[in-house]
C-alpha cells in the first residue's frame, strides 16, 4: 500500500491540506448540479401525479383490489414508491452507477447496481407500506393533531430502523463478517475497552465489490450496535490511521450521538409536519378538482405530503445539518483524546479527501445544504492544532476514559 507521504512525516509535524485536483473539482460541481435535479424532481414528480389526478386512479385501484381500508393504503404506497422509483430511474441509475464509474470510483457490475436498485425499491416499498397507514390513521381519528402524533413517532420507528438494519437489511447488500486482520481488531477492541464500551462489536464489509472509495460507519441500537469498516478502508489505510477511526466510530457512541439525533429528528418532524398540515389544507380547498379528492385523510393525498415535505425539508435539513456537524466535531474530539495521535487524524482526513475526490473546504451554501460532516479541511486543521495533553489542560472527555 502506498500511503501519502504526509502520513510518514514526524507526530509533531503539522499535515497539510491538499489543493483538490481538477477531476475532485469536476466531481464536486457535477455532484451539486445532480443534487439541484433530484431535489427538482422530488418536487416535480409528486406534483404531476397529484395535478394529473394520477395519485386518486391509483388509490381507487388500490381501494377496489384491498377492499378493506388497512390493505387498500398499504398496496396504494406500494403502488405510490414503484412508480416513483421508476421515474427516477434515469436519475438513479446516472448518479449510482454511470457517474461512480465515469471519475473511477466504482467497481461496481452492472448486475450487482441492478440487484440492488430492485432490492433497495422493494424493501422501500415494504418499510413505507408498513409505516404510512399510521399518519392515516391519526388524519381519521384526530385530522387537528395528527402532526403532533405522527411526528412523536418518528423516534420509536427510527429506533426499530437502528435496531433491525444492521441484522436484517444490510447484510441482503453486502458481505458482512469479523476482521480479516486479528491483530488490528484487537487493537480496536483495547481501544473501545478504554472509552468504556466492554463487548464491542467490529465488522468488516465486503465493499469493494461496489466501490474504491473509503468509508466506516457505526451503526445498531441497544445489543445490534457495531463498528463496520469498508474493506477499501481497511486496504488503504495504515493501523494507526484505522485506530483513529475506530475511536472517532467510538466517540458518537459514548457521547449519545444517535439518541441526541433521534430527539432532534423528532422535534423536526413535528415542526415539519405542522406546516405541511397548515399548508396541505390550503392547497385541497384550492385544488380539489385537479388533486381528485376532498379531504388530507384520502391517501390519495400521499404525493401531496411528499411534496411539502421535500419543500418543508429544504428549511429544516440545515438546521439538521448544523447539529450532525457538531456531533461529528465532538467525535473527531473524542477520538484526538483517546489516542492523542493528531498526524493518524490528520493524514486520515487527507486520505478520505484523495480517496473520494472530496474538496477539502466546499462552499457555504454545499455546508448548508449537503454538509453533513464538517469540511475535510476543517478537520486537518482540528487535527493538527487541538492537543491540550501537551499543555496540562483538561481534557474534555477524559472522565469517560478507563
Amino acid at each position: 500500500m502506498q500511503l501519502n507521504p504526509q502520513s510518514q512525516a514526524p507526530q509533531g509535524a503539522e499535515v497539510r491540506v491538499p489543493e483538490p485536483t481538477p477531476l475532485a473539482i469536476q466531481y464536486y460541481r457535477s455532484g451539486n448540479l445532480l443534487w439541484g435535479i433530484g431535489v427538482l424532481l422530488s418536487l416535480l414528480i409528486p406534483a404531476v401525479l397529484l395535478y394529473t389526478g394520477t395519485s386518486a386512479r391509483l388509490r381507487s385501484l388500490a381501494f377496489r383490489l384491498g377492499r378493506r381500508w388497512l390493505p387498500s393504503v398499504m398496496l396504494y404506497t406500494v403502488l405510490f414508491t414503484l412508480l416513483s422509483a421508476l421515474l427516477l430511474l434515469p436519475l438513479s441509475y446516472y448518479e449510482g452507477f454511470v457517474r461512480q464509474h465515469a471519475y473511477g470510483l466504482s467497481n461496481q457490475s452492472l448486475e450487482k447496481w441492478v440487484g440492488d436498485w430492485l432490492k433497495g425499491t422493494a424493501l422501500g416499498a415494504v418499510a413505507l407500506a408498513l409505516v404510512v397507514w399510521i399518519p392515516y390513521l391519526l388524519l381519521r381519528r384526530s385530522p387537528r393533531r395528527w402532526w403532533l402524533y405522527a411526528g412523536l413517532t418518528a423516534a420509536p420507528l427510527a429506533t426499530l430502523m437502528l435496531i433491525i438494519s444492521p441484522v436484517w437489511i444490510d447484510p441482503l447488500f453486502n458481505d458482512f463478517g469479523t476482521m480479516k486482520d486479528p491483530s488490528l481488531e484487537q487493537r480496536i477492541l483495547r481501544l473501545a475497552d478504554r472509552a468504556g464500551i466492554p463487548g464491542s462489536r467490529v465488522y468488516e464489509v465486503r465493499k469493494s465489490v461496489d466501490t474504491k472509495t473509503i468509508n466506516a460507519y457505526v451503526t445498531g441500537f441497544g445489543t445490534t450496535k457495531r463498528i463496520v469498516f469498508w474493506d477499501t478502508i481497511l486496504a488503504k489505510l495504515d493501523p494507526d490511521q484505522i485506530a483513529f477511526v475506530a475511536a472517532h466510530e467510538m466517540g458518537h457512541y459514548v457521547l449519545g450521538h444517535v439518541r441526541a439525533l433521534i430527539v432532534v429528528v423528532t422535534a423536526l418532524a413535528i415542526v415539519a409536519l405542522y406546516v405541511v398540515h397548515r399548508l396541505a389544507h390550503r392547497l385541497i380547498a384550492r385544488y380539489a378538482r385537479w388533486f381528485g379528492f376532498h379531504q388530507l385523510s384520502d391517501p390519495a393525498s400521499l404525493p401531496l405530503l411528499a411534496l411539502l415535505t421535500t419543500a418543508v425539508s429544504l428549511v429544516t435539513t440545515p438546521v439538521a445539518l448544523a447539529f450532525t456537524r457538531h456531533q461529528e466535531h465532538e467525535a473527531d474530539r473524542f477520538a484526538l483524546e483517546l489516542t492523542r495521535d493528531n498526524r493518524a487524524g490528520a493524514t486520515t482526513f487527507v486520505r478520505l479527501q484523495e480517496e473520494n475526490l472530496a474538496v477539502p473546504r466546499p462552499g457555504s451554501w454545499y455546508m448548508l445544504w449537503r454538509g453533513s460532516h464538517p469540511s475535510l479541511g476543517e478537520r486537518v486543521d482540528f487535527a493538527n492544532q487541538y492537543r491540550p495533553w501537551s499543555e496540562g489542560q483538561r481534557l474534555r472527555y477524559d472522565r469517560l476514559f478507563r
